[in-house]
């Protein structure tokens, strides 16, 4: 078993599919960070609230007011240099703490395709995708064309944990035998040309889309790893994000797995695609000298056992971490402990309803705090259905009224929620102070069980 090892972790393989994620990967994250800036949501989601909802663990991440931008920035600057390979190793650490600082500034924002960005850029940190083909080649007069293999397979492997897990995630009573929540979702697209009238208000429909999204995400890894199911898999992949993509207002994910699902191909297909690129860049190319360029069959990789002890940590997480909420004995998509950072994609509906009272323990005294005061109508919908987010705010809202002079002061919320089309369902214990309630990972004893199972994983 150990020589097995040895032999994989020691064997090499064409440097060119790194090569080509590592462009795509920058173009995808250039695009995506522009188009952010575009459409405002610097402004209205990072800047312009008066206050944040915060990570545990992580309530030191502050905006930096207008200065936000520069951050932005550096995400520029960085997709731009990781896309042609300069300063690479430098560069993607840039992105990753940059990326990563901008999701922890506020998790109304979390979408689990920027947690899978932030968790992509952390790997390429210890991968050598300037190798070959980039800036750095031509500084360092030296290009080269093997690889160790498992650098290359890791990236397959992230990629197929989001996929199988998400797959996993679907196994559920209310995804396959009620539909839910995409019979919530699908009669609203009637305005789709073709199939919006005809398809989309139909039980069949949504029921055949539940089942084939559960198998699409399950099959897909090993329709991309075996070679001859490898085109069709590629065929799937591009009409189901794109499909998808149509459907629900989910940003460049679709395009990004797309783009990423390319390294399952050999490495005759990448070198084509370097080809073409070379063939489009020729004018700036023939600029530049390339003289006494070096080229080595095999990369050696320094400090190889420290970089595979954080790669395979890495891994050990990314496979345990979905399965936390076996911790709680609570309803997952209820009360969403163990929820986040799980690849559970698109499973849940929740529609919330909460107001806080302001309570003088020893007056008895009361009034109702308007939520608009303080939260943005995002923010406000987020905080509405999700505990952790409401006991935050109680907390801001505690210390907020104390500061302005209230005595004794006990913050109390009314919530009722409802979840994947059931009746609305009282939330949060309406008796307890969660002034006096601390943030966690154990348990949240003040959430009110829900009434009903959900089956599955």
């Amino acid at each position: 078993m150990n020589s097995k090892i040895n032999n994989y972790l020691n064997s090499h393989t064409n440097s060119s599919p790194l090569a080509v994620f590592r462009i795509g990967f920058g173009l995808m994250m250039l695009y995506s960070i522009f188009r952010f800036w575009y459409k405002g949501w610097i402004d209205t989601l990072y800047i312009e609230p008066q206050f944040h909802f915060k990570y545990y663990g992580f309530e030191w991440v502050r905006d930096l007011g207008d200065y936000t931008y520069l951050i932005f920035i550096v995400c520029i600057v960085s997709s731009i240099f990781i896309t042609i390979g300069f300063k690479y190793r430098l560069s993607i650490i840039f992105f990753f703490l940059s990326f990563t600082y901008i999701e922890l500034i506020d998790k109304t924002t979390y979408l689990n395709h920027y947690y899978f960005i932030s968790s992509l850029s952390f790997l390429m940190i210890f991968l050598p995708a300037n190798a070959y083909f980039s800036v750095d080649n031509i500084f360092r007069k030296i290009s080269y064309k093997q690889i160790p293999k498992w650098t290359i397979d890791c990236i397959k492997l992230l990629l197929s944990i989001v996929y199988f897990y998400s797959g996993l995630a679907k196994i559920n009573s209310d995804w396959l035998l009620n539909a839910m929540p995409l019979k919530l979702w699908l009669p609203s697209k009637y305005d789709l040309p073709l199939i919006g009238e005809t398809f989309m208000q139909q039980n069949w429909v949504h029921h055949f889309m539940s089942w084939g999204g559960m198998f699409y995400d399950l099959l897909i890894p090993f329709l991309l790893l075996y070679k001859k199911t490898r085109i069709i898999g590629f065929i799937l992949v591009v009409f189901f994000h794109l499909f998808t993509g149509v459907l629900f207002p989910i940003g460049m994910f679709p395009y990004i797995m797309i783009i990423g699902s390319l390294v399952f191909f050999d490495s005759s297909v990448h070198q084509k695609i370097i080809d073409i690129i070379k063939k489009i860049i020729r004018p700036i190319r023939k600029n530049i000298k390339l003289n006494n360029k070096i080229i080595k069959e095999n990369l050696i990789l320094r400090n190889k056992k420290f970089v595979l002890s954080i790669v395979s940590l890495f891994f050990i997480i990314q496979l345990f971490l979905p399965f936390r909420y076996l911790l709680y004995p609570s309803e997952l998509f209820w009360s969403e402990e163990g929820y986040r950072f799980s690849w559970r994609v698109m499973l849940v509906e929740k529609i919330g309803y909460t107001t806080f009272k302001i309570k003088d323990q020893k007056t008895g005294s009361y009034f109702y705090v308007n939520n608009e005061d303080f939260l943005t109508p995002f923010q406000e919908k987020q905080m509405s259905f999700q505990p952790d987010f409401i006991l935050e705010y109680a907390h801001y809202l505690g210390d907020y009224y104390t500061s302005k002079g209230y005595l004794n002061v006990a913050v109390y919320a009314d919530s009722y929620v409802s979840l994947n089309g059931r009746s609305n369902q009282r939330f949060v214990n309406e008796k307890v102070d969660l002034y006096k309630e601390k943030e966690s990972f154990k348990y949240k004893t003040w959430i009110i069980p829900i009434d009903d199972e959900i089956k599955g994983f």
